[in-house]
């Protein structure tokens, strides 16, 4: 049963990292008026996310700084909040973050790797 919990912690963990993909994408494509503008940032900004959370905070990240790898956690997970708010999803953003916040302290106090 501990093992259970313990991958379906990780496994939303994974699907949270997901969700602020899409929501820096829904940002991008939100913010922007002219459709070229739109794609670029629709698919610039979490091309950079998915870059620098692969560099720095994925478990098997290319360079172990531990501070890089808060700073770009609280980076993507940050922005998407605040881009799910900005673009009118604030249910969606407090639904993001209490969920987030859950999923981290469920696996920190679990003593889980992440």
């Amino acid at each position: 049963m501990l093992e259970a919990w313990k991958w379906a912690n990780l496994t939303l963990a994974f699907v949270m990292e997901l969700v602020a993909f899409a929501a820096l994408a829904l940002w991008g494509w939100k913010t922007a008026n002219a459709t070229p503008l739109k794609l670029v940032l629709a698919v610039g900004i979490p091309l950079l996310a998915a870059l620098a959370w692969g560099l720095f905070a994925a478990p098997n990240a290319t360079f172990d700084y531990p501070l890089l790898a808060v700073v770009t956690k609280v980076a993507v997970f940050g922005g998407a909040a605040v881009g799910l708010w900005a673009t009118g999803y604030r249910s969606v953003a407090v639904v993001f973050v209490a969920v987030l916040v859950a999923n981290l302290l469920t696996i920190r106090l679990g003593h889980l790797s992440l």
